[in-house]
């Protein structure tokens, strides 16, 4: 059967409003940048040819519709972008430290994305596509969590290739417990993971990533491929008993990292899709790694994340010319 889509992403889109300098007053200057973790995954796999829709609701409002907009621009399918009458497009305030790092302030309470109903996961269109794509942010409450949990469902009894990445963000959930309970479902159900070594420390209680990787490739033997982001420390690959490290690309231009974990992921899938998920050579996950750390790298040069990803041959260039 033909899929329709290499990628269906559910989750959170929202407005991240990122600080863009001070006015002639002194206040700090916001710039509305569309954003949030799956669809940022989604641009990035447009931009390295795949076919990809977005599961998720707005709100209807200002920036329900410029998110809508800028998805359809960026060809990204909204046919199951749900509008909710009352309750507003969920907002980020993200503050940049001087590293790069960043805070985030969320006005999710509630939040449009919070709104997806078990009632909106549609089967046929969940089987439409090859790949699934989840994060946490959709699991903070009961509603959404249970259309999270039905769509997953649906794609795991579809054969699709499930990916989580779980995009831990603490200010979000009523208690940590909870956070880490969700997590371990969604690492039950995924055929590919892509995790931060601060989320694996959350999740394993050790700072040695290579340790904490594999208390979770024993208590998890359904994943096939894990990929571990340990930002300016590069990556590290764990697949069928091999480990493949890879060194980051530093940039001296660095503004922030927001958006640059998605971009590795939406990598890493594009790889899992193009050569599937057994028999991976090490040689092979060494490639993986290195085009995921290039593009991750050339979006933290950028502000925002869902406009501005890099294109293939951007990455192609940018890696070749630090490997020389």
């Amino acid at each position: 059967m033909k899929k329709a889509y290499d990628v269906i992403a559910l989750g959170e889109l929202l407005i991240d409003f990122t600080e863009n300098g001070v006015s002639g007053q002194g206040n700090p200057i916001f710039e509305a940048n569309p954003g949030g973790a799956p669809c940022n995954v989604l641009a990035m796999l447009n931009n390295l040819g795949k076919k990809t829709s977005f599961l998720g609701v707005v709100g209807k409002d200002q920036f329900g519709t410029t998110l809508r907009k800028t998805l359809n621009e960026l060809g990204i399918d909204t046919s199951h972008l749900y509008e909710d009458e009352e309750v507003h497009t969920t907002l980020a305030f993200v503050h940049t430290f001087e590293d790069g790092d960043r805070d985030f302030a969320f006005y999710r309470n509630p939040g449009a994305d919070m709104m997806l109903a078990e009632e909106q996961i549609d089967e046929e269109y969940i089987k439409s596509a090859k790949a699934f794509h989840f994060g946490t942010l959709s699991m903070t409450h009961e509603g959404v969590r249970k259309a999270t949990k039905k769509a997953i469902a649906t794609a795991k009894e579809a054969g699709l290739l499930i990916s989580f990445d779980p995009n831990l963000r603490p200010p979000l959930w009523s208690s940590m417990e909870l956070a880490k309970e969700q997590i371990a479902y969604g690492l039950e159900q995924c055929d590919l993971l892509k995790i931060s070594e601060e989320e694996l420390e959350f999740m394993t209680g050790t700072k040695d990533v290579k340790e904490g990787a594999h208390m979770l490739l024993e208590q998890y033997p359904n994943l096939k491929i894990m990929n571990v982001t340990m930002g300016k420390e590069g990556s590290i690959a764990f697949h069928e008993g091999k480990e493949v490290f890879q060194a980051p690309f530093i940039q001296e231009h660095t503004i922030e990292t927001t958006g640059a974990g998605d971009t590795f992921g939406a990598c890493a899938l594009n790889y899992v899709l193009e050569h599937g998920t057994a028999g991976l050579s090490e040689e092979q996950l060494s490639q993986m790694l290195q085009f995921a750390n290039g593009a991750s790298s050339l979006i933290t040069t950028k502000k925002g994340a869902l406009r501005v990803m890099p294109t293939k041959e951007e990455v192609e260039t940018f890696v070749a010319g630090r490997l020389k």
